[in-house]
């Protein structure tokens, strides 16, 4: 259980909020194919999903990549031919079969319900589009005051800098409603289910709330997180919500 309530809440999108494993490996492997590689196995493609799309291609394509060298125009030319068509698949099948854990939207109605000033937001590697467009197909939109996709920012989780945006914008919301006082990243709550967001939680002293039916439980649980659940329904209560 994390410590004592939170004041802002960040969720981690794909893993935690939505499965969306089988949309991304179908988007993969039709990329894969358009460049006349072999497919791969979902279970593979699944295990690299969570440092954003332009890694999930690079990874499938057999390159571990540079986190820090992640625009096409850095890259080979067979990477911009496969992340392009990747990316205009995805953005087409996005919503295929991609839908909320069960205990997700009970959960944060839950949430929401008792804690109706609560901020929480949306912090994902998934570009910031089509992490929009699903939220709001999915009935999530309404809950979140903002929502950042890996295109947000110059870097990406597990940099902070996303977080770090989102509780200066979160605390500013919180003073304008009742005169509070400014968040301090203690009294925020990141909650994901990879390794990624264990370490963007920590690089900015925020706590963090583990989700083990995500993508990465192994991952995750490599990570330490000092706290995890095994369900959706199980947030509030372990939120000291």
């Amino acid at each position: 259980m994390v410590s004592a309530a939170p004041r802002f809440l960040v969720f981690d999108l794909d893993g935690t909020l939505i499965n969306s494993s089988l949309d991304l490996c179908n988007s993969v492997n039709a990329a894969l194919a358009y460049v006349h590689k072999p497919s791969l196995p979902n279970a593979l493609v699944a295990s690299y999903i969570g440092d954003g799309a332009a890694m999930l291609v690079r990874r499938a394509l057999g390159d571990p990549g540079d986190l820090d060298a992640l625009h096409p125009s850095d890259c080979d030319e067979l990477f911009r031919r496969t992340f392009e068509f990747f990316l205009t698949y995805y953005r087409a099948h996005k919503l295929d079969n991609t839908r909320c854990y069960d205990g997700v939207l009970e959960a944060l109605t839950q949430i929401r319900t008792r804690h109706p000033h609560l901020p929480m937001a949306v912090l994902t590697n998934k570009p910031v589009n089509p992490s929009r467009d699903i939220c709001s197909a999915l009935g999530l939109e309404p809950f979140f005051f903002q929502n950042y996709g890996g295109n947000s920012f110059d870097t990406k989780k597990p940099d902070p800098v996303g977080l770090l945006t989102l509780i200066d914008e979160a605390s500013a919301l919180l003073s304008a409603r009742s005169s509070a006082a400014a968040l301090i990243p203690g009294e925020v709550v990141m909650i994901g289910d990879t390794d990624v967001d264990v370490l963007t939680a920590r690089r900015c002293g925020a706590r963090f709330l583990g989700c083990t039916f995500g993508l990465a439980p192994a991952a995750l649980a490599a990570a330490e997180p000092e706290a995890t659940v095994d369900h959706p329904l199980e947030w509030p209560a372990a939120l000291g919500l």
